[in-house]
Formats: structure tokens, sequence, C-alpha cells
């Protein structure tokens, strides 16, 4: 019997903006160890097709880039800059590169956890960056291309309140400097502003 509370593979097999921005306020679970370590999802970036100049498949399919090339409701986690984690979700039809990256949470569940896997960190920074929510839930490469979507599996996301649109900003995603326009400001990053 399916757990109603996880998001089905439905909900990721819709265009790629439109998933990033129901995102926000639903929860992000990771099983590590038998416990649960849960944040409420509060910011997202879209990434889609080969065209997008700013999305990793602008290279085409490889051997990194083929988890997006799959089956909605899949975990594409890759590595940058040498030492960070990033987790995203594969979003559209099988075939269709397209993924949504997580960017932060708020921490809801194993906060001792949480806290001590970013040893140092003030709270308001545990999981307020994409490589910081890796750490903070023991995201790494052997998450890479996990479905999401089997009762059993031990990262997926479960419904959540849904966020209205007066505590959303819309903008360009971050870090793409170098990437042409018009890729470089399209308005496809969301964030639930606090209450």
């Amino acid at each position: 019997m399916p757990d109603e509370q996880r998001l089905p593979r439905w909900f990721f097999a819709r265009h790629t903006v439109e998933v990033a921005r129901q995102l926000l306020g639903m929860r992000l679970v990771r099983i590590w160890h038998g416990q649960r370590l849960s944040g409420v999802i509060v910011e997202t970036e879209a990434y889609r097709g080969e065209e997008d100049l700013g999305c990793h498949a602008r290279a085409g399919l490889t051997a990194r880039t083929r988890v997006m090339y799959g089956q909605p409701g899949h975990a594409y986690v890759y590595f940058t800059y040498g030492m960070h984690w990033m987790l995203n979700f594969v979003t559209e039809e099988d075939g269709f590169p397209a993924a949504v990256l997580l960017r932060a949470i708020m921490p809801l569940e194993g906060i001792e956890t949480i806290a001590a896997r970013r040893k140092g960190k003030p709270e308001r920074l545990w999981t307020n960056g994409p490589a910081k929510v890796c750490q903070a839930l023991a995201i790494d490469g052997s998450c890479n291309g996990l479905d999401l979507c089997l009762p059993q599996a031990e990262l997926f996301l479960e419904w959540g309140k849904p966020i209205p649109d007066g505590r959303v900003t819309i903008g360009p995603r971050v870090g793409l400097n170098n990437v042409p326009e018009p890729w470089k400001s399209i308005p496809w990053r969301f964030v639930a502003l606090e209450q």
C-alpha cells in the first residue's frame, strides 16, 4: 500500500518550473542510520533541457547527466567545486533532461543530528544552501539515481503546507555568472519568505 504522505511520481512528471515552485512547503526526508532527518523546502531552482545554458544537460547525454534524462522522481546528486554535493529532483518525461535543484530547507526532524553534522555553525546557517543541506542530511554521491518514489526509499519527499504566492520571491538563479542571457537572468529561482 503506497504511503499517502509521500510525493508520487506524477508530481515530478510535470513542467520543471511548475514543480520547482510547488516544492516550496513540501518536506524533504532522509532516513539515515534509522533516524528521520527532515526539513521544509524553502528555496529551489529549475534547470530544463539542453537549450538551457545554465543546465548540465547543455553538454548532452553524458555519464554525469544520464540520471537527468531518466524517469522523473529520481535524485540527481552531483559533486561540485571539488568539495560539495548538490541534490536535484529529476522532472518531466523520461528522455527529457530536467531537474530542480534543492537550495535550502528549514530543519524539522533530527535537529541534534543536523546540528552535529553542521558542527560549529549557527542554526541559521545549517541548511541555507544546497551543499549545506546535503552535509546536514548525509546526502552524497551514493544517493545519485535513487528513486524517491519507492515505498522503501530512504530519501524522499512528503506533502507539506503549500506556500502562498504572497510569500514567494521569484528571481534569477544563483551563481550562473558565465552563462549568457536569457539563461543567466531567467526567473527560475523560488524562495519562500519567512512568516
